[in-house]
């Protein structure tokens, strides 16, 4: 048995929850629940940042103490969380004492350590991120990440030398291929330390704010907001009280993030843990964003989507299942409630939904509603046995890369498997045949077995629903005590047991009507001709391809990591019968850049590749001459 420790950023109370905090949240339990099914013992820790000058900003503005005003707005958050499935085992707030006195233990042995120094500063400043920025790190003049403005400061500070451990930083992320996934953010960070990395102001004066952990060698300041928050990681894993727990669950295995928390987790977070002393995480993996309109998913812009709004409307389930299925981990991915009602409709009721209700209906029909004593090695389900023994293991790589979507593509080659077993099969027919009993008890064994794989594989994606099957079906036990063990042998249901038909566990519903724009433009007919403001609308550039491999299970698609210069793109090109994949590393193509990404074979695609093709040749379009990456096309 192993061990997994894996955690969430910690949410800052002021804002409210949205499907960006659920989905991270979301993941973090799917991955914690599918390692506990893999027999792993399992830390998964969530929680809340609560300091800070916007937190005691709207203290103030309410009236209120700020620790009231934390405790009021936590609960939004545990609320959500158990409404959601969410089965953390640790939920941590930066204002409890645990967490204090590990922060100022910290700061006090790096103070002494030389680690900390006291300096004069004079710069920029954003009180929304509450950071600090020099005047080339501006944009226009305001804040390279929020894009609102900021403020000139002038005043003493204390700073972390995080610029000393640079080179080591840039050698460790270079050097451990898992440490910043996926490959493109490891690039980004790579990046990054090209650059000069400056000392990090790890303070704030009372007299500016007073809301937050004091400095313990001066009572004057209060800690710089992510200093604190990050610690929360080994706050929760035992450092500093509980050395046997520590020594249990660190390093983390995974921190899961939102890519626009990067740089504090890959640059500052491992500089810190340096000079403690304390190893690294295992990984970070930093999830892209949700697109709303083509546009990153935010409060400020007013399109962020209350995830209980949809899971109300459709089920949690059904929520969580979507967010999972829809977004390749590490790429953005668009939503629409359209697409979410089409995926429930093809996916849940159709393939999963329909074949569990047929398979209990016939077992009441045909055998009085009891699993039979049937012939687990019989010939018919060879097949079908072959095909519960490669989900298993296409799960068991999935989890292992870290590959959510991945998981979920190898489930549903054993639910798409089986209901091609019970057409073939044709139980209503093997009914009618004198001859046919012993083949028909087969089948349907075959069916409610794989209903019971599918349980136990479903439940840390879907537990309720889970749960449910598992009713059904008649297994012994609860589903939420299973593990993969359970499913290395084939014939796992007990021969007797009660098959208790039920409602269907997921009831189609109505498409969602499509826009009026997007109506129109079908029944105006004229589809082969694309005005040239149109055409003008679509971004050609030069990509160079860095990797290439290929789409497990797909023999014409690559995924091609290029680069465009200024920016890392995942690409899925239908050019494998044509290119070997290491016969394209290093090679300059043209891309359209600005297409709306889309999911193929369970691959996020972030652009298209140009060729062309005649007579079943495939040739890729590229400059007669050596151009920068990004160059535009036109």
């Amino acid at each position: 048995m192993g061990r997994f420790y894996i955690t969430t950023p910690i949410y800052y109370v002021n804002d409210e929850p949205h499907l960006g905090h659920a989905y991270t949240t979301i993941m973090a339990d799917v991955f914690a629940r599918y390692h506990r099914v893999a027999g792993d013992d399992v830390l998964f820790l969530t929680g809340t940042d609560e300091h800070g000058q916007k937190v005691a900003q709207a203290a103030k503005e309410r009236g209120v103490h700020p620790q009231d005003h934390c405790d009021e707005m936590v609960e939004r958050f545990r609320r959500l969380w158990a409404t959601l499935n969410i089965s953390y085992d640790d939920f941590i707030r930066t204002t409890e004492s645990r967490h204090r006195r590990v922060v100022q233990q910290i700061l006090q042995r790096l103070y002494e350590a030389g680690e900390i120094y006291p300096d004069d500063y004079e710069g920029w400043y954003c009180v929304p991120d509450e950071r600090f920025w020099t005047e080339k790190d501006l944009l226009d003049g305001k804040c390279p990440e929020c894009g609102r403005e900021v403020t000139r400061i002038s005043e003493k500070n204390y700073f972390f030398r995080m610029g000393k451990y640079r080179e080591w930083l840039t050698d460790h992320i270079r050097d451990d291929s898992r440490f910043v996934l996926p490959p493109a953010r490891r690039n980004e960070m790579l990046g990054f330390l090209r650059r000069p990395l400056n000392d990090l102001c790890i303070s704030r004066p009372k007299a500016r704010l007073a809301w937050g952990i004091p400095l313990p060698f001066d009572e004057s300041y209060v800690c710089y907001v992510w200093f604190d928050a990050l610690i929360n990681y080994i706050t929760a894993a035992g450092y500093l009280q509980d050395a046997d727990a520590f020594g249990r669950w660190w390093p983390a295995s995974c921190h899961l993030i939102g890519k626009d928390i990067l740089t504090t987790h890959c640059i500052y977070w491992p500089t810190m843990l340096k000079a403690m002393g304390v190893e690294t995480p295992d990984s970070v993996m930093a999830h892209g964003w949700w697109l709303v309109d083509d546009e990153k998913m935010s409060k400020s812009l007013g399109n962020a989507i209350r995830p209980l709004d949809l899971a109300d409307k459709y089920g949690v389930d059904a929520f969580r299942y979507f967010l999972v299925r829809e977004m390749v981990l590490g790429m953005d991915s668009s939503f629409g409630e359209t697409g979410f009602v089409h995926r429930y409709n093809s996916e849940l009721a159709n393939d999963l939904g329909n074949l569990l209700n047929r398979t209990v209906v016939m077992a009441k029909r045909y055998l009085g509603g009891r699993v039979p004593a049937a012939d687990t090695n019989h010939p018919d389900l060879a097949e079908l046995k072959v095909q519960a023994r490669r989900t298993l293991d296409g799960v068991t790589d999935a989890l292992d890369k870290m590959n959510p979507a991945g998981i979920l593509d190898a489930i549903w080659d054993l639910v798409r498997q089986a209901n091609r077993f019970a057409e073939a099969q044709a139980p209503w027919n093997l009914a009618r045949d004198p001859d046919g009993k012993d083949t028909l008890k087969a089948t349907i064994y075959g069916l409610l077995e794989t209903m019971r794989y599918l349980a136990v594989l479903l439940f840390p994606v879907l537990p309720e629903k889970a749960e449910e099957i598992w009713a059904q079906i008649g297994a012994d036990g609860e589903v939420k005590t299973r593990t993969m063990r359970d499913l290395h042998s084939w014939g796992g249901l007990r021969a007797g047991a009660d098959v208790n038909a039920g409602s269907p566990i997921f009831p189609r519903i109505e498409p969602v009507e499509k826009d009026l724009s997007e109506k129109a433009d079908m029944a105006d007919g004229k589809e082969d001709l694309v005005p040239f403001k149109e055409f003008q609308k679509l971004e050609f550039r030069v990509a160079r391809v860095e990797s290439a491999d290929r789409v497990p299970g797909a023999d014409r698609l690559l995924t091609l990591q290029v680069s465009l210069g200024d920016e890392q793109r995942q690409i899925v090109a239908g050019v494998a019968k044509q290119y070997q994949p290491e016969s394209l590393v290093g090679r300059q193509i043209v891309v359209v850049a600005n297409l709306e990404p889309a999911t193929i074979r369970g691959v996020a695609s972030e652009g298209m590749l140009l060729a062309a093709s005649a007579d079943g040749r495939v040739a890729l379009l590229q400059p007669d001459a050596d151009v920068p990456d990004g160059a535009e096309v036109g």
